[in-house]
């Protein structure tokens, strides 16, 4: 500065403002990104060259020259030209339970229930002394045959050790004998909502939607400690693939106390929208006091079920299934249940986000929907999945301002087998993204993991080429359907933001917004359809703080 005051003091008036300016002292930040191809997100989808970041918020976006001549922070990296995001949000996801079943058996993929039984043998040798053994993954569809196995080789392998399997969609498990006795599940019951499975008079260990609980409820809760250890190995996971928000979809209040005491605590970064679970013990403590927010955390949803998953047959259709004569499937609660709930929210500032798969189970919530927000409106009321839509009723989602939440891998993961389940027609009015999108002009994504794969690249993989992890099919599934790239984005970013009405925190990399951010080595706006998958995040930031951290930083003298 003492060179700068000599020179200003020999220099003609003149000069003196621009370089009086020059010599400013800069403003201090906590982080400066530059050189990197920065996609704002902002409503006309601009790109910049560098940001910076302070107090965990952005505080600018622009040229390199710009960022660099007014800033200064310890931590200076040199993107070498690489895509920079705002962090992936996923917008329909259970970040609790995915995290939970990194603690248990893993039968995704499995091509046979004998591989599942061996899967949860091997599990089992390597965690010895478990009460219960669990795992989750399993699909039928998968098997020779593609029908729903029974429980004798679960039950020679494990006589006495109680083993619940959960299918891969989360709405059917297998039991094995143990358990069920554990239970007091008996052949012959019957449950509104639900199914449990006999074969010649015994029971299969097959239980489906609502008959679920029955078992469920016997399984031991987690202890503090164990709970605290999974979500952070959740969080890690979730991180390493660029989300830096989840939409955790149906949780109980102790869930809810538990993740807001661990972000607290500054043990668990991830920022959470959590919907609670539809019951009468979470809206009795939550819709006296109004929605709940803190920095991490937003309870604002309330999740409802009115129907299973296609996968098991469970989809509630409007005429029978295809594959499975005079069988439409089934409501898990009366149609009278859903009115009375969205009577109870109208009033409110929750929204109702209520699961839908079958075009019947649709029409229902959307009915309902249409009659207690009259018109357009800013409730934010999601229909989650939206998967099988009949014609006559898609407009029923722009006429009341309803969100179809969506997430294209289940279309390319469905592929394979839904047309045995729908048929052609009904089919083609399945997974149909770009529709929906035009009904309010946006559409939020997510994964529903551990259903799905947590990958966000998955995605936009599924979403823009209509093809699964293999490529396939070539050109696409239901092409028609396919959302732009600048689409994906948005409903990975941004259109998740605003579906969790988070839009003016995050979401987009604007001045004032929390500075979640992710750089990858590929760019997502321009890779070629085989490099998507191939995509990697090299650096990851929440609020401000990294938590990924691949890159090999070059810190550079201002």
């Amino acid at each position: 500065m003492r060179s700068c005051r000599l020179l200003l003091a020999a220099l003609p008036g003149l000069f003196f403002a621009g370089t009086f300016f020059s010599c400013r002292p800069k403003v201090k930040a906590d982080l400066l990104i530059y050189h990197a191809r920065v996609y704002t997100v902002d409503s006309v989808f601009s790109t910049a060259e560098a940001l910076a970041v302070g107090e965990g918020k952005i505080l600018a976006v622009g040229t390199d020259a710009d960022i660099r001549g007014k800033y200064d922070a310890a931590d200076v990296l040199d993107a070498g030209g690489r895509a920079v995001y705002p962090g992936f949000i996923d917008a329909h996801a259970h970040f609790v339970r995915y995290s939970q079943s990194l603690f248990t058996a893993g039968l995704y993929g499995s091509a046979s229930f004998e591989e599942v039984v061996q899967r949860v043998k091997e599990f089992a040798a390597g965690h010895p002394g478990q009460s219960w053994i669990l795992g989750r993954g399993w699909d039928q569809n998968k098997f020779p045959g593609k029908a729903f196995p029974d429980n004798t080789l679960l039950n020679e392998a494990f006589p006495s050790t109680p083993v619940v399997l959960g299918r891969v969609d989360g709405h059917a498990l297998i039991a094995n004998a143990r358990a069920l006795e554990l239970a007091g599940v008996k052949p012959g019951q019957a449950i509104e909502g639900g199914v449990i499975e006999t074969k010649d008079g015994r029971l299969t260990g097959v239980l489906i939607d609502n008959a679920e609980r029955l078992v469920q409820r016997f399984v031991p809760e987690a202890t503090a400690a164990e709970f605290a250890q999974m979500l952070d190995a959740g969080q890690k996971k979730c991180f390493a693939e660029g989300l830096t928000t989840v939409t955790d979809c149906g949780l109980e209040k102790e869930n809810i106390e538990l993740l807001d005491s661990l972000q607290k605590a500054g043990l668990l970064k991830m920022r959470v929208y959590a919907m609670l679970s539809d019951n009468a013990k979470n809206l009795q403590y939550y819709l006296p006091r109004g929605p709940y927010k803190t920095d991490l955390l937003y309870v604002k949803g309330v999740k409802a079920y009115a129907d299973g998953a296609l996968g098991s047959r469970g989809a509630c259709l409007l005429s029978p299934y295809d594959d499975k004569a005079g069988w439409r499937g089934f409501l898990l609660s009366g149609p009278a249940h859903y009115d009375s709930l969205a009577a109870m929210l109208a009033g409110t500032d929750f929204q109702l986000c209520t699961h839908a798969i079958g075009d019947s189970a649709n029409r229902l919530i959307l009915q309902v929907y249409n009659k207690y927000l009259k018109g357009k409106n800013d409730k934010r009321w999601r229909i989650e999945h939206a998967q099988v839509i009949d014609a006559a009723d898609l407009d029923l989602f722009g006429r009341a301002s309803i969100i179809p939440s969506v997430q294209p891998t289940h279309a390319t993961s469905d592929m394979y087998w839904a047309g045995e389940r729908l048929g052609a027609r009904r089919l083609k009015e399945a997974y149909a993204f770009k529709q929906l999108l035009r009904q309010n002009g946006w559409i939020p994504l997510g994964t529903d993991f551990p259903v799905e794969d947590i990958s966000p690249f998955r995605t936009f993989l599924a979403a823009v080429f209509r093809v699964d992890a293999k490529g396939y099919p070539s050109g696409g599934f239901q092409p028609e359907n396919a959302l732009s790239r600048e689409e994906a984005i948005r409903g990975m970013t941004i259109w998740a933001a605003r579906a969790d009405c988070l839009e003016r925190e995050v979401g987009s990399l604007q001045v004032g917004k929390k500075a979640d951010i992710i750089m990858l080595d590929r760019d997502l706006m321009t890779v070629g359809q085989g490099e998507v998958l191939k995509t990697k995040v090299v650096a990851a930031w929440a609020g401000g703080k990294k938590v990924v951290a691949n890159e090999e930083k070059k810190v550079v003298a201002n």
